[in-house]
């Protein structure tokens, strides 16, 4: 299944909420979370994911690019959050994390940045609902697609598909029209679109148009998906 993710740090922050409701056929939201440690920027906080919450059913998927993120985890459920994505470069045992967001009752996921290498974490991807590849190094938006992290992305769907895992691979970063298909082809369930969404003219029309994309990538030939 596909999965289009518009990012909100896209969007116009003075007219978040009427932003948020021009995509009601995107399959999530993707709340991207910095704060100035972990990553060279700031975003936004539980008080903006609250907000988000309060003019969406949508499922908001939390992209926790903080140190020990473990310690916000509460907080984020709290504020609505449906999936707690972190950084394994940013907690010392990514396993009893995942394992914490289930106790709080949310699914867990974990990204990993360009140039860290997924082999390391193969055998704990069962503990996963998704697994995040980013194809920018994660901080700001609007960065160039990265083609080259794809081949993590092959290495998971491997992995998924020999073990018989549900786990969801996403990506993030630089996804739009030009790039969302080779995405697919390489195995992606998830995309995270940011300006491709909120910058186009009709932000549904682009959601469905990344849709179709990466429907006719998927299920072309050549496939690893």
């Amino acid at each position: 299944m596909i999965y289009i993710a518009p990012s909100i740090l896209a969007a116009d922050y003075a007219n978040l909420g009427a932003d948020v409701r021009k995509v009601p056929s995107a399959d999530l939201l993707h709340v991207d979370i910095m704060d100035g440690h972990f990553v060279p920027n700031l975003s936004f906080g539980p008080d903006v994911t609250k907000a988000v919450n309060g003019v969406t059913d949508q499922f908001l998927d939390m992209h926790l690019m903080i140190e020990e993120p473990e310690r916000w985890f509460s907080t984020y459920v709290e504020a609505g959050g449906d999936r707690l994505v972190f950084h394994v470069e940013a907690t010392r045992d990514h396993v009893a994390a995942a394992r914490q967001c289930r106790e709080l009752g949310v699914q867990a996921g974990f990204a990993i940045k360009p140039g860290t290498p997924i082999e390391p974490y193969l055998d704990s991807v069962s503990e996963f609902d998704q697994v995040m590849v980013m194809s920018v190094e994660p901080g700001f938006g609007g960065q160039k697609f990265m083609p080259e992290v794809l081949r993590k992305v092959m290495t998971l769907r491997d992995h998924i598909a020999a073990e018989c895992l549900d786990t969801i691979i996403g990506i993030d970063g630089g996804i739009g029209n030009t790039t969302i298909a080779q995405a697919a082809e390489a195995g992606v369930d998830a995309f995270v679109a940011g300006s491709a969404v909120f910058g186009a003219d009709d932000p549904a029309q682009a959601v469905e148009r990344l849709r179709e994309l990466a429907q006719e990538a998927a299920s072309g030939p050549g496939s690893a998906s």
